[in-house]
């Protein structure tokens, strides 16, 4: 794994990356004014920017910023101290020797992020706009559907009551890396990017789930063909990949998104080693107005490995197990507490 953070003598394009010096909201910067622009990437055989190879997004920088910080950056000590403690929290969640102990340290695998290639940044959010770092408020019908979709999760029992009342993750139908936007969950947050002539293929290594992204500018299906990940359509601005994606089908949504959502995302390689990864979110029927984040994708040792996840899983089942267990030693304690 590669861990340099200045390559090609490009300084400031990585501290535009790590938050050293200002940057402009994710939806006003453009390749033609940024200082990325400085470095020349790759090209592969049919002329496009290279963006292939194995990356990974993994970081310890939140969506927004955390609640008592006001500042948008960290200072570099403050970094090393936050993720200091992060990495204390993850690599004491199991007792060692124990089954449950599969951290796997020091490879794509790690529990302990702070053991592997990370996406750093002085930034104490990865949302840009608003400046506050944190979303927009949500509009009345969003808080309504919100609300409708926390009412028919109560109606429908616990998370632990049924298979079908866990959440999609835990039934390994869908997770946040997949996107868009694609934002890192706390292991395997890796990717494969494939070019070939009039497309680019993503294949995120969290239940394999691929993007496959035409650039010849062919129309959108019918509006009312939706799907899990939305349809997308990419083109070439300069050396950056514009990729936009609408038609969800809703079934996923991210922080409480409506079908109606668009994502604008922005690949641009600023060295050998780093993809520069922003995004905008618009959604009217859910915030009240457009909102940025951006991150960096780092460069890492391939292959991702196949995350079969139902495979010889039983979580589900002993998650399942337990919690019927906890009410049967919550019945019999209350057994016990009745007068005779």
């Amino acid at each position: 794994m590669n861990h340099r953070l200045f390559v090609s003598g490009h300084l400031v394009a990585a501290l535009l990356m790590m938050g050293l010096v200002g940057a402009t909201p994710v939806r006003a910067q453009s390749p033609d004014s940024s200082p990325a622009n400085a470095y020349t990437p790759p090209r592969t055989p049919d002329g496009q920017p290279d963006l292939q190879g194995f990356w990974t997004n993994s970081t310890y920088t939140p969506l927004e910023r955390p609640d008592g910080v006001t500042t948008e950056f960290y200072t570099p000590e403050g970094v090393a101290e936050t993720e200091a403690r992060a990495g204390a929290r993850e690599a004491e969640q199991t007792v060692p020797g124990t089954i449950p102990d599969v951290h796997y340290d020091f490879t794509q695998f790690g529990l302990d992020r702070s053991q592997t290639t990370m996406a750093r940044s002085l930034r104490t959010s990865l949302i840009v706009d608003p400046p506050d770092g944190r979303m927009p408020a949500m509009t009345e019908e969003g808080r309504r559907r919100v609300a409708r979709r926390e009412e028919e999760a109560r109606l429908r029992g616990g998370r632990w009551d049924s298979a079908e009342n866990n959440q999609l993750d835990d039934r390994c139908l869908i997770m946040r890396t997949a996107g868009p936007p694609m934002l890192n969950t706390s292991y395997n947050s890796n990717y494969q990017i494939v070019q070939a002539p009039g497309y680019v293929m993503i294949l995120v290594e969290m239940i394999h789930d691929v993007r496959i992204i035409p650039l010849d500018g062919r129309p959108r299906p019918n509006p009312r063909v939706r799907k899990w990940m939305g349809t997308s359509r990419g083109r070439w601005e300069a050396d950056t990949l514009v990729v936009e994606t609408s038609g969800f089908n809703g079934k996923n949504p991210f922080n409480g998104s409506s079908e109606n959502m668009s994502v604008i995302e922005r690949f641009t390689r600023i060295d050998d080693d780093t993809i520069l990864y922003n995004f905008t979110i618009d959604d009217e029927s859910t915030w009240t107005q457009p909102w940025s984040a951006g991150l960096s994708m780092k460069k890492i040792q391939g292959p991702i490995f196949e995350h079969a996840c139902h495979e010889g899983n039983y979580s589900m089942y002993n998650t399942l197990v337990g919690a019927r267990l906890e009410e049967q030693l919550a019945a019999e304690e209350a057994a016990k507490q009745e007068p005779n």
